[in-house]
């Protein structure tokens, strides 16, 4: 493992000494950023843990923190998580609905519609009817508390009248919401259970399925990337995720050891 000098966008060092350190050097954690030739079809042979996205909603295109508020697709957020499907998701895709094993949904009704449409309803229903679906708090949007419905700068203007630290929700959490440490805990039970169900077939000689899919949110989906990837909550590890988007979880070297982010991968010109 090498020690270095951690720097991202928006850098490490001002991050540090805006929290009154001095920036020291970090061990990173033993995770990979994995580019891969050709895992894009159902014969990959690591298994992968797919991230999703639901589609836009109004909170969403206003900026507005959404947690249990159960706001609807917009039909443009239809369209995203419909486009998606019809171009990753099928037999011999980036998403094959044969090679799931298993399958983890929010319960907000955005997220548990956009898995519907990004699989189709019959494969959904038939997952389903086999156990593969599971819908869970586990990987449900941050709740938010006090916060729910507001804008960040809103959060920032009021904490700041009322003479607290400025908001960063990795570190202070939400005020009558979940602090990160609740967000960690259950976001590494459901790691645990991904581990289960794919180290069986790390080797890709089982013949089973061994693929899972997440359908979740954006912050929460942002965490639980972070502790895929074992870094602490509040390390700063920068992402973006657009609504309707797709991501990609695997390991390194067919070791549960190595959890890693494919940041790459070839598509077969048939597709």
């Amino acid at each position: 493992m090498k020690t270095l000098i951690a720097k991202f966008p928006g850098g490490y060092e001002g991050w540090a000494r805006e929290r009154g350190e001095e920036p020291v050097q970090r061990v990173m954690p033993p995770t990979t950023i994995y580019l891969a030739k050709k895992m894009s079809d159902a014969n990959a042979t690591t298994p992968r843990v797919f991230i999703a996205r639901h589609g836009e909603t109004e909170w969403t295109i206003n900026g507005r923190c959404t947690g249990k508020a159960e706001i609807p697709l917009t039909e443009n957020g239809i369209s995203q998580v419909q486009g998606t499907g019809k171009v990753l998701v099928g037999p011999g895709k980036l998403i094959d609905p044969s090679k799931l094993t298993h399958v983890f949904t929010s319960p907000r009704k955005r997220a548990v519609d956009t898995l519907s449409m990004l699989l189709g309803p019959e494969q959904t229903d038939r997952l389903t009817k086999e156990g593969k679906v599971t819908v869970t708090e586990e990987i449900a949007e941050w709740d938010y508390g006090d916060y729910e419905g507001l804008k960040p700068h809103e959060i920032k203007e009021s904490r700041a009248q009322r003479g607290l630290p400025k908001w960063d929700i990795w570190t202070e959490g939400c005020e009558g919401g979940e602090s990160a440490e609740a967000v960690e805990t259950r976001l590494e039970s459901l790691i645990q259970q991904i581990y289960k169900l794919q180290t069986p077939h790390m080797d890709g000689k089982s013949g089973q399925p061994a693929d899972i899919l997440i359908v979740a949110h954006g912050h929460i989906l942002r965490a639980f990337t972070k502790r895929w990837l074992r870094y602490a909550m509040d390390f700063p590890f920068l992402m973006m995720m657009e609504p309707g988007a797709i991501g990609i979880m695997s390991y390194a070297h067919h070791s549960v050891e190595e959890p890693a982010i494919l940041v790459g991968m070839g598509f077969p010109l048939s597709q």
